[in-house]
């Protein structure tokens, strides 16, 4: 019934332990398929790498996924994109959203990243995470997709080629036809997309029933779930797939104000080491010598942990010293490495952090899918890999506690 297309890897196990969850049995692929699916399902989510790409390949990798989607039977879409509008001026995510309309003949869509239950809300089209605007959440100091403004009607306005309204609290209060009306008022005044506000999940709700004949969503996976949940009647989801105890890695690649505060505290009590970027750039044996450390250190009751966070500060002085996206490619080939080093070494449970580490890594590894197991944190579930008994916690930077590290173990079975 829904296909959706996300434009990360963390983002594609976000919304799909939300499908799950409401019901939907859903398979996440990684990368576009080159053949038909064979499993009888209710969702597909193809996860890309298409978030900070250069703009015509993400276009290209998101139309390529439409196309797969359309050819294995999904009538519905959804444009999958972080809680945080994760994007720059040029894009990706409006000049994305205008190839997929395009691509599915039509011209109006809506615009909402909310996820209420992870504190990201949206109010007079204002993105909040949690009670401080986005340009001042932490978000503006990210080292790819620095996010300087909060008003999601003014960045879509630069970055993508049409206009843009707004549907406000006050109009989804009034209910589900009052907001479809809204939606045809805009396309009238010429509007191409729709942000809408939603400060809790009742928003969510009536927003999932007034867009049940649209073509194309965009949003987050906080609407999802409710699209979810009226697609399947409201039964619940069997997504009781957990790891067994068995050699863990965690990788931090993220520099978010959660993940900093979740290395700092998983550091207290157990083995780490951080990621040299000067190591990273210079050393062709950087992989291999993370890889022998990591192996010494897997009989700790808790795993090792090889990270790259720093602090907004510190990553200032890598990127004036190194460059940003020398610095980021560097780190991001030393993690992939690492990774494909370890799965050799017996290593079965990989916990991520960062979405590019963890695109990066799930690259690496070669699956070409997931089966969506139980949830660690809100949108963060275990992947148990299709073709393989290997295990995957993928984490957006900012989400779960700060716990989340020894949490995720302490769910082993």
């Amino acid at each position: 019934m829904l296909g959706v297309i996300a434009d990360d890897f963390t983002g594609a196990s976000d919304i799909a332990s939300f499908l799950v969850e409401n019901g939907l049995k859903t398979v996440q692929m990684n990368g576009v398929p080159d053949c038909a699916l064979q499993s009888q399902v209710d969702a597909i989510v193809i996860s890309l790498k298409s978030r900070s790409n250069p703009v015509e390949e993400a276009i290209a990798q998101s139309l390529q996924a439409l196309a797969w989607l359309q050819q294995n039977g999904c009538k519905q879409f959804y444009f999958k994109y972080c809680s945080t509008f994760d994007s720059t001026e040029k894009g990706n995510i409006g000049p994305v959203t205008d190839a997929l309309l395009d691509a599915l003949q039509d011209d109006f869509t809506m615009i909402c990243p909310a996820l209420p239950v992870n504190g990201r809300t949206i109010f007079n089209g204002y993105l909040f995470v949690g009670n401080v605007l986005l340009n001042e959440s932490g978000m503006q100091n990210h080292p790819i997709t620095p996010m300087k403004d909060a008003n999601l009607v003014r960045l879509m306005d630069k970055q993508a080629r049409g206009k843009t309204g707004l549907v406000s609290y006050a109009d989804l209060m009034k209910g589900c036809e009052f907001v479809k009306s809204r939606f045809a008022e805009l396309k009238q005044q010429g509007c191409r997309y729709a942000v809408v506000d939603s400060v809790d999940n009742s928003q969510l709700a009536v927003l999932a029933e007034a867009i049940a004949d649209f073509k194309l969503v965009t949003g987050g996976s906080g609407l999802a779930a409710y699209m979810a949940a009226r697609l399947s009647g409201g039964k619940q989801g069997d997504n009781a797939l957990l790891p067994s105890k068995a050699k863990t890695v965690v990788l931090s690649g993220s520099c978010s104000v959660m993940t900093n505060k979740q290395v700092a505290k998983y550091a207290e009590k157990a083995p780490h080491f951080y990621l040299d970027v000067a190591q990273s750039i210079s050393n062709p044996a950087y992989a291999d010598e993370l890889a022998q450390w990591v192996i010494t250190n897997l009989h700790h009751a808790l795993a090792p942990m090889v990270y790259a966070t720093v602090s907004p500060e510190k990553l200032k002085q890598i990127q004036a010293e190194f460059g940003a996206d020398k610095a980021s490619h560097a780190i991001e080939n030393t993690f992939a490495q690492l990774a494909q080093k370890l799965k050799a070494a017996g290593v079965v449970n990989f916990i991520t952090a960062g979405g590019e580490t963890s695109s990066i890594v799930v690259q690496q590894l070669g699956f070409t899918g997931f089966y969506i197991g139980k949830q660690i944190a809100p949108g963060v579930p275990w992947l148990k890999a299709l073709d393989d008994n290997i295990f995957l916690a993928l984490k957006s930077g900012n989400f779960g506690t700060e716990d989340f590290f020894a949490f995720a173990q302490g769910m082993f079975v």
